[in-house]
């Protein structure tokens, strides 16, 4: 239990991480900095897709292969960590990431190719780049959750990751307001979306190479080799029971908000409103474009203001509790946003509540690890993703073909499955002891 003396302030994550491990800062820097390439990049490739004459199936099979790519991609990545250590896994993963964003900055501007008599559109390239910049984020999920295992106690796991995720969060605040100025600045969408890319490319690199010259391997706990399959089932059934059925649910959860998050970006520049609906006010005009990234902004800062407090609260009332809170909003928000009237600050609260999904992420991270072995965090976390990745694949897909039908049912079903995930979860989650 947390000590409920203790005082909740916004320089706490800061001053946390200063007296903890270096590994643990040194992580949280490389995270501002993916964080601002990926945040300024994925939640405008749908958009950017859209521009190049992608229609909603295609939108959605992208984040179908999004989700396939971030399923298949978590395990082998906690394996490499586990077995060869955070350092040189996170590096190697670190320089795919940064040549994914060039590869994503170069691939538009090589047209439309000719295969026979096939021609490969514009936007296909976006498809490839994405196997590339996915690498860090989701190979190197497992090696980020064991670093902080390896450096926090048990009981104070979620205020752990509240300080990993309140610099990463950080990051998700700057980067769409970058975009959004890029974006505004340029005055045209495509042009502003390829100086973001060519920003996250040094981002990409700069987050590299900190990590790589700064990170402590002495710590790292190197597990066994890899025995391929056999380990893979072996660490499915192994799986503590704390996590089976905060997986269910989160599965649930995740493939409600599979179907409607790639087209958030597409129902406030293009449905609401029959063009989108931008900003105009403070002596300030932006298009629709500019305007969204003006609203993960916003979002983002709620998120900051919420992570730290309400990881402390899970020290006192349990990490359920808190996570099925942002379970909650991750269900009720497709709805709502659909739903809305194409007015700005409708918006703007729409998306402030939005940010509280993101409350509820260290319980949630620190009830995935906490369980596990120190020397198998990586591989723990590798399979829960792993299965529940792998069951979201077809969301999107599913999402953008009842979204060419109708929007509105599109994101009314999302919520639906959400909500089913959630009450799951009020019924047969369990605590960890820790927090018990």
């Amino acid at each position: 239990m947390g000590d409920d003396r203790r005082s909740v302030d916004p320089g706490a994550p800061f001053r946390q991480l200063a007296s903890m491990e270096r590994d643990v800062l040194v992580l949280s820097v490389a995270m501002f900095a993916f964080s601002l390439g990926f945040q300024m990049t994925s939640r405008y490739v749908p958009r950017y897709m859209s521009v190049l004459g992608a229609g909603a199936g295609v939108i959605g099979l992208y984040g179908s292969l999004g989700n396939l790519v971030s399923a298949v991609y978590p395990y082998p990545g906690g394996a490499v960590s586990d077995r060869l250590g955070s350092r040189r896994a996170l590096t190697a993963f670190g320089l795919v990431s940064a040549l994914g964003f060039l590869f994503w900055l170069l691939a538009p501007r090589l047209g439309t190719l000719e295969v026979g008599p096939v021609a490969v559109p514009p936007w296909a390239w976006i498809f490839a780049g994405l196997f590339l910049t996915q690498a860090w984020k989701s190979f190197g999920l497992g090696a980020t959750f064991a670093v902080v295992k390896q450096s926090v106690p048990n009981a104070e796991l979620a205020a752990g990751f509240a300080s990993t995720e309140t610099f990463r969060r950080v990051g998700f605040l700057v980067g769409p307001l970058l975009a959004s100025g890029f974006i505004a600045y340029a005055g045209d969408f495509t042009l502003g979306f390829q100086w973001v890319l060519a920003a996250a490319v040094a981002f990409a690199a700069a987050g590299t190479a900190v990590q790589h010259v700064l990170y402590d391997p002495a710590g790292d706990s190197i597990g066994d080799e890899f025995e391929g399959v056999r380990q893979v089932v072996a660490d499915l059934r192994g799986l503590p029971a704390e996590l089976r059925p905060l997986l269910v649910a989160d599965v649930l959860v995740r493939f409600a908000n599979g179907m409607a998050y790639v087209f958030f970006v597409i129902v406030v520049t293009e449905f609401l409103g029959g063009d989108g609906v931008g900003f105009a006010g403070f002596g300030v005009s932006l298009s629709p474009e500019a305007f969204f990234g003006v609203l993960l902004g916003v979002e983002m800062f709620v998120a900051l203001l919420s992570m730290l407090p309400v990881s402390r609260l899970a020290e006192r009332v349990g990490l359920k509790p808190v996570i099925a809170a942002g379970f909650a909003v991750y269900a009720t928000f497709p709805v709502l946003l659909i739903n809305a009237p194409a007015d700005q600050w409708a918006l703007v609260a729409l998306f402030a509540y939005s940010g509280l999904r993101f409350a509820g992420l260290p319980a949630h991270k620190a009830m995935i690890v906490g369980p596990a072995e120190n020397e198998a965090g990586g591989r723990v976390t590798g399979t829960y993703y792993l299965v529940r990745n792998a069951v979201s694949i077809p969301s999107t897909a599913l999402g953008g073909a009842v979204y060419a039908v109708s929007p509105t049912l599109s994101f009314t079903l999302a919520t639906a499955v959400g909500l089913v995930g959630t009450g799951y979860f009020l019924a047969f989650g369990r605590e960890f002891d820790a927090y018990a």
